[in-house]
């Protein structure tokens, strides 16, 4: 299971020579623990939310599972980007410890991006992933729903909240995530495994 997470959400790995040459600033002191809750998402420039929309739509669409992986990698690569090279650099130092397994770094680290940069996607996709490697699934789910708040069709935070309500036991939501996921990527194939599997769970098998 954590491995089927790790592949549908998992952040990139560091970015290129900067996260190698640059000197990563002190970890910023970490914000209180509760979680906000999301605000309004901020409006995307106009050419890259009609170039999201135009991705998403072609998703939906995709006539095959080949086609559809190029069209979603497009789709991670457009909303990556945070727009500030401390952002950046800071997001390269949580993956670095991330893959060193230097899970409470990673978080402080994020807990830092996030204060600075609230509306950062891949942050909060970064830091649910790295509850999820300490197994802290509530912090988990709390960060996915920050996701889906700002950008309802991140299908890899819906595939998230349905791998993560599965391991609880909540098969009602993870069914709805489930779903969620594959009306934006229809194509993602451990998420059809997981629906089909919870539809016979939640709702029975059909006469």
């Amino acid at each position: 299971m954590r491995a089927l997470f790790a592949a549908l959400i998992l952040a990139a790995a560091p970015l290129g020579a900067t996260a190698q040459t640059a000197q990563p600033p002190a970890p910023p002191a970490q914000p209180e623990a509760s979680a906000p809750a999301a605000p309004a998402p901020k409006p995307a420039e106009p050419d890259r939310a009609k170039r999201l929309d135009a991705l998403f739509a072609a998703l939906k669409a995709a006539p095959d599972d080949e086609s559809a992986k190029e069209i979603a990698a497009r789709i991670d690569v457009a909303l990556t980007p945070s727009g500030s090279d401390t952002a950046d650099l800071l997001m390269a130092r949580a993956s670095q410890a991330t893959q060193a397994k230097q899970f409470d770094l990673a978080v402080e680290l994020l807990d830092g991006l996030l204060a600075i940069e609230p509306d950062y996607l891949e942050a909060w996709n970064k830091r649910a992933t790295v509850f999820f490697l300490q197994e802290d699934f509530s912090d988990a789910l709390v960060d996915l729903r920050q996701v889906v708040a700002r950008e309802p069709r991140h299908y890899g935070a819906w595939a998230g909240i349905a791998i993560i309500c599965k391991e609880i036991g909540d098969d009602k939501r993870a069914l709805d995530a489930a779903r969620r996921a594959l009306a934006i990527y229809p194509h993602l194939d451990a998420m059809k495994d997981m629906e089909e599997e919870l539809a016979i769970t939640v709702e029975g098998r059909p006469i």
